[in-house]
């Protein structure tokens, strides 16, 4: 108690934590992304079940994590090497993990690209209508992102109490905002090339850091959100059009 109080009356404790809740929602955009676009595949009636149970074990892996936190930070040790390079059981993780997103968004984009309706595809459609398979699909990326998120959290502060606070209210802040999300997607068809895109450049994020190359987030955060604003002008520019179609006619 006496430790919680002592926390709580430092300053330095109050601005370790904003900070740490502003990183905690930037990282949990990529997480966000992913759900809605898995989502939006199943039946309406599904989409926000699955949300929820998404939403809901990201906070409970990233709970679990932090009370793992002494075996967490020991992930980060090599334990094999790859020309030179220690590869250590999170980089495994990552790697694993963004070559999963990779497979994934190409797949899905090739679907939008040809949309025949052969066997391969019918096949894929009703695997994209399983609920299980789709929240199977959203708990590995959950778990991705929550090591990826608990060894961030893990490099700002050592304060245990800290961490949850952030990692909670960062989840309560993604479960606010994933039907917005979602619908909005849904709603505009331009959009879901655009979060595909995001998430090829995700993956492929994870995969370089995961041998060691490291890019700054502030760089692929920055060119998402560029390409999420020139998108969003292109959608205004069409309504407006419609608009003035409707006018004339």
């Amino acid at each position: 108690m006496e430790y919680l109080i002592t926390l709580i009356s430092d300053p330095i404790a109050w601005t370790a934590l904003a900070t740490l809740i502003i990183l905690e929602i930037v990282l949990g955009i990529d997480n966000l992304i992913f759900i809605a676009v898995i989502s939006n595949k199943l039946p309406e009636d599904q989409r926000d079940k699955a949300r929820k149970i998404g939403i809901g074990l990201a906070l409970v892996i990233r709970l679990a994590l932090l009370s793992l936190i002494s075996v967490i930070v020991t992930l980060t040790d090599p334990i094999i090497n790859i020309f030179g390079k220690g590869i250590s059981w999170r980089d495994l993780i990552l790697i694993c993990g963004g070559f999963f997103l990779v497979w994934k968004a190409t797949k899905e984009i090739h679907h939008k690209i040809s949309p025949e309706d052969d066997e391969e595809n019918i096949n894929a459609k009703v695997m994209e209508k399983n609920f299980a398979l789709a929240v199977g699909q959203i708990i590995l990326l959950d778990f991705v992102f929550s090591i990826d998120s608990i060894i961030t959290a893990v490099g700002m502060t050592q304060h245990v109490p800290i961490m949850f606070v952030a990692v909670i209210f960062a989840v309560a802040v993604m479960l606010f905002a994933a039907n917005p999300i979602s619908r909005f997607i849904e709603s505009n068809p331009t959009i879901v090339m655009l979060a595909l895109g995001f998430l090829l450049l995700i993956g492929t994020t994870l995969i370089a850091e995961g041998f060691g190359v490291h890019m700054p987030k502030g760089y692929i955060y920055t060119a998402m959100a560029f390409a999420a604003l020139v998108e969003g002008l292109n959608i205004l520019s069409r309504k407006s059009k419609e608009r003035k179609k409707q006018q004339t006619s």
